[in-house]
C-alpha cells in the first residue's frame, strides 16, 4: 500500500519560514525536535504504508533532504509539481507509481491528529474519509453522511456547515484514485471535496468513519501554537500527552 503525502504547497499562512512548512519543528521524538510531517508518516506507516510518495515543489528540496530515501523503514519516492496548482493536482502527480491493484492513503503533513493508528478503521475495498470532530468546521471540508456512512456531501470551507465532522485523511483503491483522476481531467477541481462530489453526482460512492478524536492543523499559526501548547506535556518515552477533545 502506498501512503501519498502532498507536500507542493508555499505555505502562505504560516509566512515568513526559511524552509519548507512541513519540516516546522513540533514536538520532540527522543529527545530530539520533530518536523510536523513526521507524525502524518507515522501514522501511515501505522496504518499499512509500505511505500511512501512525497508531492515536493522544486523549491522544496530540503524535504527531500531531510528524509532521504526512507522512514520508519519504508521506501520514500518524489513525484514534482512544477507549479502550485492545487491539492487535487498535487495528488495525481503520484499516479504513475500507484499500482492499481493496491489501495492507496492521502493525508496532510501538516496536521496532527489522534488516535495515531486511526487509519487502521478504514477499508482497502472503497473510498473512505476518516473524519474528525472540529469546533470551527467552517475552516475546513466538512464531511455530511447518512445513517450508514454513506458520504452525501462534502462542504468546502462553507460558512455555516451541516456538520462539525472534517475529513482529516483518505483512503481508495489505486484504480478509484485513477477513476478521480479521470473525472479530475474533464473538471479542473482545485479542492478534493468538489472533486468528490462530483463523483458522487456521477453515481460514484464514499463512505465516512467517525474514528478520528482529535486534529489539530499546524499549517496556520494560531494551530502551530495549539499544537505545540499541547504536546508540551510529553512523556520521557516521547509520546504526547494529547487529549480527545476537538479544537
Amino acid at each position: 500500500m502506498w501512503g501519498i503525502i502532498p507536500a507542493a504547497g508555499k505555505g502562505t499562512r504560516i509566512q515568513p519560514l526559511a524552509f519548507s512548512k512541513e519540516l516546522l519543528p513540533v514536538g520532540a521524538r527522543e529527545r530530539q525536535p520533530r518536523a510536523v510531517s513526521d507524525y502524518l508518516v507515522e501514522r501511515m506507516v501505522l496504518g499499512g504504508a509500505a511505500k511512501l510518495c512525497f508531492v515536493i515543489s522544486p523549491a522544496k528540496s530540503d524535504i527531500l533532504s531531510y528524509y532521504g530515501g526512507s522512514a520508519y523503514s519504508r521506501p520514500i519516492c518524489y513525484c514534482v509539481q512544477p507549479e502550485p496548482l492545487g491539492l487535487c493536482d498535487a495528488i495525481f502527480r503520484a499516479l504513475p507509481v500507484i499500482d492499481p491493484q493496491q489501495p492507496v492513503l492521502v493525508g496532510l503533513p501538516d496536521t496532527i491528529w489522534f488516535p495515531e493508528n486511526a487509519l487502521r478503521q478504514l477499508p482497502d475495498d472503497r473510498l473512505s474519509f476518516l473524519l474528525f470532530p472540529v469546533a470551527q468546521p467552517q475552516q475546513f471540508d466538512a464531511v455530511i453522511s447518512d445513517a450508514e456512512n454513506r458520504v452525501l456531501e462534502i462542504q468546502v470551507k462553507q460558512p455555516s456547515p451541516q456538520s462539525n465532522w472534517v475529513w482529516g485523511a483518505f483512503k481508495m483503491p489505486g484504480s478509484t484514485l485513477q477513476a478521480l483522476h479521470d473525472l479530475w481531467q474533464r473538471r479542473g477541481d482545485e479542492y478534493i471535496g468538489t472533486l468528490v462530489n462530483a463523483w458522487l453526482a456521477e453515481g460514484g460512492e464514499a463512505w465516512a468513519f467517525r474514528a478520528g478524536e482529535s486534529y489539530i492543523d499546524v499549517g496556520a499559526t494560531d494551530g502551530y501554537f495549539e499544537a505545540i501548547r499541547r504536546l508540551s506535556g510529553e512523556a520521557a518515552d516521547g509520546q504526547p500527552a494529547m487529549s480527545g477533545s476537538a479544537i
